[in-house]
């Protein structure tokens, strides 16, 4: 950003692009001549700036880097693809075209996010992104990005039609606004921000909302709403919000959809969309969430048919040294017609065998649970599934599986190969460590409080792969289950990805008391810990913690450091001393023309970049003026020189002044450069000034401008 004018002279600074600044004053007396500072001007379709700096004293700073803002004495600034300069607001909104549904969506990685939305009309539509800071009284600059959408028709009973945009190329630490829509008919505007692009994180996951499950779609929203105010109040920089699965209760009815979408937080955080048993039977699921690098094929449709009215497919996305993984486990028997879980199997195969390697951890995510403890733990699905995915999860190295589908908490103990990894695990133990294949299930509870199911008991059936018998360590839980927690509150689960483990946490986001639909409603009968016996906690408290410490093989020691990114480095140059006047003088008489001559303030040159990229400085004058009389700046000519050495810099061909033939310095000349893989380091840049002019110029003390430009790739 612009910093404070310093005390000593102008200077301005490029982090990795281009930009142009400020200079020197002349003055004389008599027939003399002199410069000041700036003007913005813009050629051959690159973006630079000018300042103007009148006798600034020492060196005043023009700091150009991801976020701009002109500072007094009229500084304007235009700068990689967003004007500092605010474009006009948009036009009135005449075009009667509505735009509902607006979700962000995760993309295939840090850099990406996706836009979905409903509209009104079959029209071409946009989304037009930019830099927060870069916005004036709510109008967007010139310079805003703008990304094409794509879509079609709704299903009938959702009717209109959907939209979705990619943004890519985001960068991190941004604050971004966006709308959605064209001209004439913008959506309202909405802000998302980026966190910086590596390092430790914390995504927060949600289970089951199924906003119309009470049969009250206003109170189960008002739950939903409630645990996301409470969820993202207490974690404020969480970078992901992740799905469960069922939004909603009823696949294709849009009010349900309406309320779901309704929390603007949705607008501002990624969702990861989850398909669930109640999203699965239409397409409003798919119309509502677009989602990256998803393999929409036939095996991933529970029918077989992706052009049916359902929904489907599997997805993966990187973020922050995991690797996401997300499957349509409604899908699971090739008897339904699509390929079942070995199709997941395959996939998740495949996903983790090209692109594990670039991820520290691998988290999996779908909505039936298959270590559980509630209404769903003995479904036939569920043994299906428990006997079908354990062993590949522990083969491929999965850290943590991420369920619904039972409106309970439950997180198992490590599970490898679908038996217990570790008969010695305690149940609820704070600290668990995986050893070869041991993988973490955990299952979220309702996000919203529009249903609850109730814990039921273990049976006889064994306590390994499809079984639901009891833990031996506690007879009453399932033996797979280190923790199962029902208490009729809401919750969610916060995961904090660290650099060696993994920590997963339930938390409470409501109590007893409103809004909580099931209570409410009268739909379970108790509420509170201990069915109910114990006072309900409060919001904010914790559940359940457990921190997971990875595998890292055995036989040797694996060594891990943490490399920073180097700094960029800076490119930029500053005048010399206090930068005065340069005054050529009293121009001396010759036969038929004046001459002056002189030298600038010299340029000192810096350049830390470790791209060591090429630069350039070149210069050019206005019209030398005092008051109405004038005579061109193409009389001024030079000769650059290298005042001290370093930064690779090499001076620019002498120009003559235009008084022996040629524009003089009336154009831009170089006064010096470096080239490709230049090593660091400062320079000083000097030139000598021959000024002759026709001995016809009326007497004067006249000034013109040198406009510095500074150019880098």
């Amino acid at each position: 950003m612009f910093g404070h004018l310093p005390s000593d002279g102008p200077l301005a600074f490029v982090r990795g692009s281009r930009a142009v600044g400020t200079v020197t004053t002349l003055g004389t007396s008599g027939r003399t001549v002199a410069f000041r500072p700036f003007r913005t001007s813009q050629e051959n379709g690159r973006r630079m700036s000018s300042s103007t700096v009148a006798h600034a004293r020492g060196p005043a700073a023009h700091r150009l880097s991801r976020r701009l803002a002109a500072i007094a004495l009229g500084t304007s600034v235009v700068i990689g693809g967003f004007a500092g300069l605010p474009a006009s607001a948009a036009d009135p909104v005449t075009d009667p075209t509505t735009m509902t549904g607006i979700v962000l969506g995760v993309g295939a990685d840090e850099s990406q996010r996706v836009v979905s939305w409903y509209t009104s009309t079959d029209t071409a539509q946009q989304v037009q992104v930019a830099p927060t800071s870069s916005l004036v009284d709510g109008a967007f600059p010139a310079g805003a990005v703008t990304y094409s959408a794509v879509g079609g028709a709704n299903i009938a009973t959702s009717g209109g039609f959907n939209r979705h945009a990619t943004l890519t190329g985001l960068t991190d630490s941004t604050e971004y606004s966006y709308r959605v829509g064209a001209e004439g008919a913008w959506s309202a505007t909405y802000s998302f921000k980026t966190q910086e692009f590596d390092g430790e994180y914390d995504f927060l996951f949600f289970g089951d909302p199924q906003i119309g499950a009470s049969g009250n779609i206003a109170k189960d929203q008002a739950g939903w709403q409630d645990t996301l105010d409470v969820a993202l109040a207490a974690n404020p920089d969480t970078e992901l919000l992740v799905s469960g699965g069922d939004q909603v209760e009823t696949a294709n009815t849009e009010p349900q959809w309406d309320a779901f979408l309704a929390p603007d937080q949705l607008r501002q955080y990624p969702w990861v969309a989850t398909i669930g048993n109640h999203d699965v039977g239409g397409k409003a699921y798919e119309q509502h969430f677009f989602t990256p690098n998803t393999d929409r094929s036939s095996a991933y449709y529970a029918n077989g048919n992706p052009a049916s009215n359902t929904s489907g497919g599997d997805y993966w996305f990187i973020y922050k040294d995991v690797l996401f993984i997300d499957l349509n486990s409604n899908s699971y028997a090739t008897r339904q017609g699509g390929g079942g879980d070995e199709a997941h199997l395959q996939y998740v195969t495949d996903i983790v065998e090209q692109h594990g390697d670039e991820a520290k951890y691998t988290v999996l995510v779908y909505h039936h649970a298959i270590y559980s403890a509630a209404a769903h733990a003995k479904d036939g699905d569920a043994k299906v599934r428990r006997t079908d995915f354990p062993t590949a999860f522990s083969d491929l190295g999965v850290d943590v599986v991420l369920q619904g589908h039972d409106h309970v908490y439950t997180r198992s103990y490590l599970i490898k190969n679908g038996e217990k990894a570790d008969p010695a695990e305690q149940p609820g133990a704070a600290d668990v460590y995986a050893g070869p294949g041991g993988v973490l299930y955990v299952t979220a509870n309702t996000a919203s409080g529009s249903k609850y199911y109730d814990i039921t008991s273990p049976d006889g059936t064994g306590t390994s792969g499809a079984g639901n018998g009891a833990d031996p360590l506690d007879p009453s839980s399932y033996w797979y289950n280190s923790v199962q927690d029902q208490e009729h509150v809401r919750t969610y689960v916060r995961v904090k990805v660290r650099n060696d483990q993994l920590v997963v946490e339930n938390i409470r986001s409501g109590t007893c008391e409103a809004p909580n639909a099931a209570v409410e409603l009268g739909k379970v009968a108790w509420c509170g810990p201990d069915s109910g016996a114990s006072a309900a906690q409060p919001v904010g408290s914790i559940v359940d913690s457990v921190t997971v410490h990875p595998y890292h093989g055995d036989g040797g020691q694996e060594i891990q450091v943490a490399v920073p990114e180097a700094l960029p480095g800076e490119f930029g140059w500053t005048i010399d001393g206090h930068n005065g006047l340069v005054d050529l003088g009293t121009a001396v008489e010759h036969e038929d023309y004046f001459e002056a001559t002189g030298s600038i303030n010299p340029i000192t040159v810096s350049d830390s970049r470790r791209s060591l990229a090429s630069w350039s400085i070149s210069a050019s004058v206005g019209d030398f003026r005092d008051g109405d009389r004038t005579f061109s700046g193409a009389h001024l000519g030079w000769a650059p020189t290298l005042v001290e050495a370093g930064a690779g810099a090499q001076p620019g061909a002498p120009v003559g002044s235009g008084y022996d033939g040629g524009n003089g310095l009336s154009v831009a000349r170089t006064l010096g450069w470096a080239e490709d893989g230049h090593p660091r380091g400062t320079a000083k840049l000097g030139a000598d000034l021959d000024l002759k002019v026709p001995a016809s110029i009326e007497q004067g003390s006249y000034r013109t401008t040198l406009t510095i430009t500074a150019l880098s790739s």
